[in-house]
């Protein structure tokens, strides 16, 4: 099966250290796109998901987006703390 060729380019730095350490350059190369890929199916799948709440159940009102942020805040200081 032939597979389609692109043309990449890397800035010097980048060149020098995958040549350096012997790697893979088109297996890294594929490994990145298909998680960017992922990633991007991911975030589109989130905003569907917060468009359909939304329209279940409306905006947030400015006291409950106020609430979530001082949540978050506590729980991320928390965490913090854990992780020492």
């Amino acid at each position: 099966m032939r597979m389609p060729r692109i043309q990449v380019y890397l800035p010097d730095d980048l060149y020098e250290a995958v040549k350096g350490r012997g790697l893979p350059a088109s297996e890294l190369l594929q490994r990145a796109v298909r998680v960017e890929l992922k990633r991007l199916e991911l975030l589109e799948a989130a905003d569907g998901y917060l468009a359909e709440l939304l329209a279940e159940v409306g905006e947030p009102t400015a006291e409950q987006v106020t609430e979530a942020h001082a949540l978050a805040d506590r729980l991320s200081r928390g965490a913090e703390r854990a992780a020492g």
